[in-house]
C-alpha cells in the first residue's frame, strides 16, 4: 500500500500546531457529529449521518427477519442463487520471491454496470506470476536452458526441452469460501458506508460523498483519524502508528457496523479499509481504494524530509504546502486553493505529521495478504495522480481477486475532491452491482487476468 514520503505532502499544510477539539459534554449528536472515546482520553470526530427511512410495517418487518439467514445478504437477495461466488485460490509464495496465484473457484470479473458499454468479460480461473524482480535476477535460474548442440555438418541440433525442476514452496495459502453478492441499496436499513481519509486529511474531504449518499437513503460514517480535523492528538509518537490508529477504526467499524458495510478509504485509508476487510469478511460487502498504491507492506522511510525534527517541519509548511497544490491536484487555480481551505481539512501539526510517517509499519500487509482478500474491490486511480504511480494500482489488481481499475484523467491523487460527481457516480454503481453469473459460459481460458480499466473525462450519466 501506498507509503511513499510525499504522501505525507498533505499533512502540512497550515503551520498550526494544535488541533480543534470540540468539547466532550456529551455524545448525543450534533449536526451529524458524533465524539467516540475508543479509548481513556482518545476521542475520536464521528460524522454520522442516518437517512430518514419510510416507515415499515412491524409485522413485514418481523416476517423478513425471520427469513434472514446467516449469509451477507438481506431479506430481498435471500432468494437470489445467481449472485453467489464460489471463491477458491490457491496462493504459493517461492523461496525466490515469487508469487503464483491460481484461482480455482468461480471467479467471475464483471464490468460494473453503466460504466462501459460491450459485453461483460468473466472470467473463471486464471494463473498470475509475481515477482519480486531484484531478488530473481540475483537468483539463478531453477531452469537453465541449455544451449544447442553444434553438429559436425555444420547444423545445429535442437537443444532438448529443459527439465523442470520441482521447486519447494516457502508458503502455500489455500481459500475456499462462498460469497453472496447483491446491490446495496441506500434504502436498506442493514447497509453502512465507512470512508477513511489518509495522512493529514480529515472527514471533510468526503464532504461531496458524505452528502451525496446520505440523501441517497445511505447511512454514512467517516472518523477523524487521531490528530487530524478534530479528533484528540496524544502527544506521543507510538499513539500514531498503525497498529494503534487500526485499533481505532476497529472500535469505530465495531460500533457503527451493519449487516452489510462498504469501505472506502483514500491514500493510507486505504490499508486500514484492507485491514478491516481481512479482519471481518463476513461483515465486509464491498471495498473501495482510491489512490491507494501496489500491495506492499509497510514500512517508514529512513531517509525522509519527515523524520527532520518538528520545528524544522513547521518552518517547512509553507514549502510543503505548495508542493502538495503542485502534486495533489491536476491543476493549481482558485477553486483547488479554496478546497484545500475548506473546513478542518489539512490541519495537522508537524509532530502528528512526523509521527504518522515514522508510524507506517504493517509487515503483514504484503502480497499475499491481500490476495486473501475475497471481497470485491473498486479501485479508483486520478491519471494525473504524482504521488501514486499507475502501476501499482494495475499491480494491485492482479493480485485482488475481484479488482475493478477504473482511471480518471482529469483527477489527481485528491479525485474525490476534483471530480466528486465522476467519483460519486462510479461508487454508486459499484453499490448497486452484483454478479451475473449467467455468462460463465464465455469464460476466458487464457492465463492472463483481464484488469478492467476505464478513463473517464466527464460525468457518467446514470
Amino acid at each position: 500500500m501506498l507509503t511513499s514520503i510525499t504522501d505525507g505532502i498533505l499533512c502540512c499544510l497550515t503551520g498550526k500546531t494544535g488541533n480543534l477539539v470540540l468539547p466532550l459534554e456529551s455524545s448525543e449528536p450534533s449536526d451529524g457529529f458524533e465524539f467516540v472515546e475508543v479509548k481513556p482520553g482518545r476521542v475520536l470526530r464521528v460524522r454520522h449521518i442516518i437517512p430518514e427511512r419510510p416507515s415499515v410495517d412491524p409485522e413485514k418487518q418481523a416476517a423478513g427477519k425471520e427469513s434472514w439467514n446467516n449469509d451477507d445478504a438481506s431479506p430481498e437477495d435471500a432468494g437470489n442463487t445467481s449472485s453467489s461466488v464460489h471463491c477458491k485460490r490457491k496462493i504459493t509464495v517461492y523461496r525466490n520471491g515469487q508469487l503464483v496465484i491460481e484461482n480455482l473457484g468461480d471467479v467471475l470479473h464483471s464490468e460494473i454496470l453503466q460504466c462501459q458499454d460491450g459485453d461483460l468479460e468473466p472470467c473463471s480461473t486464471v494463473e498470475v506470476e509475481l515477482a519480486d524482480y531484484k531478488e530473481i535476477a540475483s537468483s539463478p535460474d531453477p531452469n537453465p536452458v541449455p544451449p544447442p548442440v553444434p553438429l559436425p555438418s555444420g547444423e545445429q541440433k535442437p537443444a532438448p526441452p529443459p527439465r523442470r525442476r520441482r521447486r519447494k514452496p516457502k508458503r502455500t495459502v489455500l481459500i475456499d469460501s462462498r460469497r453472496v453478492i447483491s446491490s446495496c441499496k441506500g434504502t436498506h436499513t442493514d447497509v453502512a458506508l465507512f470512508f477513511v481519509h489518509g495522512v493529514g486529511g480529515s472527514l471533510d474531504i468526503w464532504s461531496s460523498q458524505l452528502d451525496f449518499f446520505s440523501r441517497l437513503g445511505y447511512e454514512v460514517i467517516a472518523p477523524d483519524l487521531a490528530g487530524h480535523g478534530a479528533s484528540t492528538a496524544p502527544q506521543i509518537a507510538a499513539a500514531f502508528t498503525f497498529y494503534a490508529l487500526a485499533e481505532d477504526l476497529r472500535a469505530i467499524f465495531k460500533r457503527y457496523a451493519r449487516k452489510r458495510n462498504i469501505l472506502i478509504g483514500h491514500s493510507y485509508g486505504v490499508s486500514f479499509c484492507t485491514f478491516l476487510a481481512h479482519e471481518y469478511p463476513d461483515l465486509v460487502h464491498k471495498v473501495v481504494m482510491i489512490n491507494g498504491g501496489g500491495p506492499t507492506a509497510l514500512e517508514p522511510s529512513l531517509c525522509s524530509i519527515f523524520q527532520l525534527p518538528s520545528c524544522i517541519l513547521h518552518c517547512l509548511s509553507p514549502c510543503l504546502a505548495w508542493s502538495f497544490l503542485k502534486a495533489g491536484f491536476a491543476r493549481q487555480g482558485a477553486k483547488e486553493k479554496q478546497l484545500l481551505k475548506q473546513g478542518n481539512a489539512f490541519n495537522v501539526s508537524p509532530f502528528v505529521l512526523r509521527a504518522m510517517m515514522s508510524g507506517q509499519y504493517w509487515p503483514e500487509g504484503d502480497e499475499v495478504y491481500h490476495a486473501e482478500l475475497t471481497v470485491p474491490i473498486l479501485l479508483v486511480h486520478g491519471m494525473c495522480d504524482k504521488f501514486v504511480p499507475m502501476d501499482e494500482d494495475q499491480r494491485m489488481a492482479e493480485v485482488l481477486l475481484f479488482a475493478f481499475l477504473k482511471v480518471i484523467e482529469e483527477g489527481s491523487h485528491m479525485v474525490m475532491m476534483e471530480c466528486p460527481d465522476t467519483v460519486n457516480t462510479l461508487l454508486h454503481e459499484f453499490f448497486l452491482w452484483e454478479p451475473d453469473m449467467s455468462r460463465k459460459d464465455s469464460c476466458k481460458t487464457d492465463s492472463e487476468k483481464t484488469v478492467d480499466t476505464l478513463r473517464i473525462n466527464q460525468p457518467l450519466n446514470k
